[in-house]
């Protein structure tokens, strides 16, 4: 299986956890020069009102070298803040609500898995 049908798995299973845990799918894999998105969601139920939450999948079949969570470094969310930022500016109907980073490392199966979700990974800056 290649790599990409892997992280798909991955990222429809992550899905599949996300929408158990309440939030809404806005769209998956979103792409631009800087870089991509696997999932976009919104969190109508948060304290303070909706949230725009931008989620990178991350799977490791190693863990010797890591969880998936761990491997989301400097490099990779200047990335993601990039890629965000170029969301909001093509759906405006977003750009006023507050956003987080979270990142889902996943382990086990696609059928079987284990998730480490961890919310507001990281601050854009």
């Amino acid at each position: 299986m290649s790599a990409r049908a892997i992280g798909e798995l991955w990222e429809s299973a992550a899905l599949a956890h996300l929408r158990k845990a309440g939030l809404e799918p806005v769209t998956r894999n979103f792409h631009c020069r800087y870089g991509e998105i696997d999932l976009v969601m919104l969190d109508r139920n948060a304290h303070d009102g909706d949230v725009l939450i931008f989620v990178e999948v991350r799977y490791r079949d190693d863990a010797t070298r890591g969880g998936g969570t761990a491997s989301v470094g400097a490099t990779k969310q200047r990335k993601l803040v990039q890629t965000a930022q170029v969301f909001l500016q093509a759906h405006a109907r977003f750009a006023d609500l507050p956003c987080r980073f979270d990142v889902i490392g996943c382990a086990g199966t696609p059928q079987r898995p284990v998730f480490e979700w961890t919310r507001n990974a990281f601050e854009a800056v």
